[in-house]
């Protein structure tokens, strides 16, 4: 399955891909180096090569090292073989996915994560694979009799030596030509070794016998079947073997005998990259040569080394760091390239491709990349400002404090009426009636027709401006402060402004669309004016800035944004979607600061301008700046994505094989990484985590992924990434991820629990349901009691008193006749009928009657008392002892009830004429109700009355909330009733502190004169 991978791996990464633009200087590339001294590794490096995973390798004087383009991680062999000797000399990558590295005692193998080591001793100074995918080697220090190149299939391995046509003892450099012959370079020989034929010796011209470290260093095939031989001898250098005759490497102005080349390389552009040994490099296109070196920033210039990567970027290998070079989507041009200084402030397209430049003290131009300068006693002054190109064809400049005109080679003042300058020129435009429109310091604006100053519009009358269009329709487009555009025609200015607050930004450059748009770039963002209407592009649309520079149109009508923060484009078509909806989020694409973006804000115009070959360029008051929108370089190749270890509980497991990890495992990292060399700070990535993440999660460019919260069970772990220019790779990486569970996480574990849980709510239910039963049982029983006292109470009162009345009615009825009998009987009835209704109305009041909405006790005992005077005269006295307190409702009714039963059975039973009821509220809460009645048995005082349930329930009340009930009763001093309920009971709030450690005493006595029996 690994190979099959492995396979897939190599067709992916053997996907066409560009190498560096050979139309760009070597300055114009981007350039990343790392450096020994920064640290960036141990040992100076010597040899570098990629393999079919994506990784590259970089080998140095203290080991191998794998790079991911972010981080350099040290190889350690998997198994117990070991690098007998640390210091790299050769490393290769070949198609069948293995890492060959070659030392200075001898060969090793990477492949699948096995480490192999060959059988093949000596220094391996050269590793090369061939179009049949044989490894060979060549070799030093191998001893005497030890051939100098080797083949290598699996483990076995062929050598060559004198006896098969390799004359030399041993070789330093090996190279393989589209005929299929192996080459072979030692000191001052050269072995072309065929397979099927005799080998040719040939001899370096111009070397010396005795020049053994000083010969043959690099070998470059050449596509006609040539080759290209460097040697560190001054004097030999660059030489050409073409159809056995040697020739000197020469250019117009370039002499490759002079150099001490160290490498080779023709890259897939067919470019050839020449390494020094102390010149740094050069580079040769079609002819023309080009340098880099220490001075441009170089890691150093000894060149050991180059290899151009999978995706096009040239490496280079020197002893102090290695180099990257890669394609730019903007490139700059600048002193480096031949500019006459770096302060470029204004820029023009010409009709012709020319590119203009105002550049300081000189007008520059750029004509096919190449540059020529006009400065010095040529430019009538010290600094040119702005540019403009007539209908003519003629360039106008802007030189000093005056406009000027380049006619043939000369430059012809335009001077105002009255003769003077006519000022520095900030901006300028022709209309449709060719027109030349300048505005000038101090604030003016001059109107130009045949070369003449037509016409002044001083500052009073036009705000200041910035720039200047011309109009399709007639008069000029122009950038106001505050983020007004304005529309100046036959005298009239018209200004539009924003009605979107506030207002803070220039308008410093304006672009007219086809169809109709007035589109102008400031400081807050893009302002779009049609048919009135005006609206503004801002972040909160979704753009990474807001301050315009300068904007222009492509040929393909997309609107290009060179801002603060980078370039931004945005398509024709979604500028006429936002235009319906203002507030959606507009696509766009950028370049920034890795793609070559270096904003600046010049001060005079033009400061962008779109050339006939569909470049655009933009001036950045340092450099000139151009991209080319129909032939961007993009990345095609997907990156290959690694998940390249695990962190569990800070300990390291490997990555290649499915991951158990132990119970209770709580912190969880997964590192992972994407192979695209050329911006990797610009992948990005997303992960999921199968059984975790609902939705793909956005990493950015973050390379590791964090769990700290996973249960028991079986996840997968997926890694997707884009490359530099948003090419996914959608297979991505993946990682089965397997948590153990611990004896309490186990699925029969929760079983377990689920059936106790079960059994434990059967249990509580069975309980509960017993309590409820026995709570309405207990209520049940006490609306059994009351309904039987009420009973008792109505047959002992109101069913007597109605017996009665009717035993008198009927011994009225047997003597009809006696009329005055009859009439005292009647009186009789009406008295009793009355004395019913008085008992009817007590039982009723004792029913309905309840103290639970009201907190006054000595209020209800009051109506008991006066209920009690309808049935005879009595003394009643009532008093409050102690401040009333709120009381719990239930605990209050009870006592309300022993109270009023105590109160009519004194009325009714003691026969007394004095009643005495007293309430106290101290830590308890006493109820004292006594007469001077007759007094009762004491056997009924304890038990009750057979058939009578008026003290029994008085007990059982008493009983349920905790109080205590005592009767005192005698023939002599009447009957005594006291009830003492624990004030923790009844009160409300007893865990507070009472206010007054003395009791109030509130006496409210209730005097009422005897009633009138009759």
């Amino acid at each position: 399955m690994r190979s099959i991978l492995l396979a897939v791996v190599a067709l992916f990464l053997a996907a066409p891909s560009y190498g560096l633009d050979p139309t760009r200087y070597l300055s114009q590339y981007g350039h990343t180096a790392w450096r020994l001294q920064d640290g960036a590794f141990a040992g100076a490096p010597d040899a570098i090569a990629q393999t079919t995973d994506g990784y590259l390798w970089l080998g140095t004087q203290s080991g191998l090292l794998r790079f991911d383009g972010v981080r350099f991680v040290p190889f350690a062999p998997p198994t117990t073989e070991r690098l007998f000797y640390p210091s790299i000399v050769s490393l290769l990558g070949t198609k069948d996915g293995s890492l060959w590295i070659g030392t200075g005692t001898g060969l090793y193998r990477l492949k699948e994560g096995g480490f192999t080591a060959l059988e093949l001793r000596g220094q391996i100074n050269d590793i090369h694979e061939d179009a049949k995918g044989d490894v060979w080697i060549v070799r030093a220090r191998a001893g005497e009799e030890a051939p100098a190149l080797c083949k290598v299939r699996g483990t076995e391995s062929k050598c060559y030596g004198k006896d098969e046509g390799v004359p030399v003892p041993f070789a330093g450099e090996l190279a393989s030509d589209v005929l299929g012959n192996i080459w072979v370079g030692s000191t001052i020989q050269l072995v072309r070794w065929p397979r099927n034929t005799s080998s040719f010796t040939y001899t370096l011209p111009g070397m010396p016998g005795n020049a053994v470290l000083d010969g043959i260093s690099a070998l470059a095939p050449l596509p006609d079947g040539s080759i290209l031989v460097g040697a560190r001898y001054h004097g030999v250098g660059l030489q050409i073997l073409s159809n056995d005759h040697w020739k000197a490497y020469a250019l117009p102005g370039f002499d490759g005998r002079s150099l001490a080349v160290t490498a080779l390389l023709l890259d897939r552009e067919n470019s050839l990259w020449i390494g020094t040994q102390d010149e740094g490099i050069y580079r040769v296109v079609a002819g023309k040569v080009d340098r880099f070196r220490g001075a441009d920033g170089l890691s150093g210039d000894t060149v050991a080394n180059f290899y151009e990567d999978h995706e096009g970027n040239v490496w280079v290998v020197t002893p102090n760091g290695i180099d990257r070079f890669r394609n730019m989507s903007v490139v700059s041009f600048s002193k480096h390239e031949g500019l006459s200084a770096d302060m470029v402030h204004a820029v023009l397209a010409a009709r012709d491709n020319t590119i203009w430049l105002g550049n300081g003290g000189a007008l520059d131009s750029l004509n096919q990349d190449q540059v020529s300068s006009i400065a010095g006693p040529r430019l009538p002054g010290k600094t040119t400002t702005s540019l403009l190109e007539d209908h003519e064809g003629r360039l106008w400049v802007g030189i000093d404090d005056q406009l000027a005109v380049l006619t043939n080679g000369k430059f012809i003042p335009i001077k105002k009426k009255d003769g003077r300058p006519t000022g520095t020129v900030i901006s300028m435009a022709e209309d449709s009636d060719h027109n030349i429109w300048a505005h000038v310091l101090p604030n003016a604006l001059l109107r130009i027709k045949e070369d003449q100053v037509q016409e002044e519009i001083p500052g009073s009358k036009i705000p200041y401006t910035y720039t200047i269009v011309p109009d399709p329709q007639g008069g000029i487009w122009l950038g106001f402060s505050e983020d007004r555009l304005a529309r100046y025609h036959d005298g009239q200015l018209q200004i539009f402004t924003s009605e979107q607050p506030p207002p803070r930004g220039t308008v410093s450059s304006i672009v007219i669309s086809a169809d109709g748009f007035v589109l102008g770039g400031s400081g807050r963002g893009l302002i779009a004016l049609h048919s009135g209407t005006v609206h503004t592009l801002t972040a909160k649309n979704g753009l990474p800035c807001e301050r315009i520079d300068s904007m222009l149109s492509d040929n393909q009508k997309n609107l290009w944004l060179y801002m603060r923060c980078g370039l931004v484009e945005i398509s024709a078509a979604d500028l006429a979607a936002w235009w319906k909806a203002p507030d959606a989020t507009v696509n766009f694409r950028s370049f920034d600061a890795f793609d070559g973006v270096h904003p600046g804000h010049p001060p005079f115009q033009p400061t962008a301008a779109a050339a006939p070959d569909g470049r655009l360029w933009f001036a950045n008051e340092n450099v000139i700046q151009v991209i080319d929108p129909m032939h961007l370089r993009r990345n095609t190749l997907p990156p290959p994505v690694h998940i390249e270890q695990v962190v569990a509980d800070r300990k390291i497991y490997s990555s290649n094989r499915d991951l158990n990890l132990p119970a209770l495992t709580k912190d969880l990292r997964i590192d992972y990484t994407a192979l695209s060399f050329v911006v990797p700070e610009k992948v990005r990535f997303r992960y999921r985590l199968d059984g975790h993440d609902r939705a793909w999660e956005e990493a950015g460019t973050r390379r590791q992924a964090f769990y700290s919260d996973l249960g028991p069970g079986d996840y997968q772990f997926h890694v997707i990434a884009a490359n530099n220019d948003g090419i996914w790779n959608a297979a991505g990486a993946s990682l089965r991820v397997s948590v153990a569970a611990a004896w309490y996480q186990t699925q029969s574990f929760k079983v377990l629990c689920a059936l106790l849980g079960g059994f434990l709510v059967w249990c509580i239910y069975h309980v509960r349901v017993r309590q409820l039963a026995a709570t309405m049982g207990a209520r049940f029983d006490e609306r059994m009691a009351e309904r039987t006292r009420l009973a008792q109470e109505l047959h002992d009162t109101l069913l007597q008193t109605i017996q009665g009345t009717k035993m008198v009615a009927d011994d009225a009825l047997d003597e009809s006749t006696d009329f005055e009998r009859m009439r005292a009987t009647m009186r009789r009835v009406s008295q009793w009928l009355g004395q019913a209704t008085q008992e009817g109305r007590a039982a009723l009041s004792s029913l309905r009657v309840s103290v639970t909405a009201r907190n006054d006790l000595a209020e209800a005992f009051g109506r008991a008392a006066d209920d009690c005077l309808i049935h005879r005269a009595m003394e009643v006295n009532l008093s409050v002892i102690g401040e009333p307190r709120e009381m719990h409702p239930i605990a209050r009714d009870e006592v309300y009830r022993i109270g009023y039963e105590a109160i009519r059975n004194a009325c009714s039973h003691s026969g007394g004429t004095r009643l005495t009821i007293q309430l106290t509220f101290a830590q308890d809460l006493s109820l004292r109700v006594s007469d001077n009645g007759t007094g009762m048995d004491i056997r009924i005082a304890e038990h009750g009355k057979d058939g009578h349930f008026g003290l029994r329930g008085m007990h059982e009340r008493a009983a349920r909330i905790g109080g205590k009930i005592s009767i005192w009763s005698s023939a002599e001093s009447g009957t005594d009733i006291s009830l003492v309920v624990p004030g923790k009971i009844i009160f409300r709030g007893m865990h507070e502190r009472p206010k007054s450690l003395l009791a109030k005493i509130k006496d409210a006595v209730l005097r009422r004169a005897p009633s009138d029996p009759s």
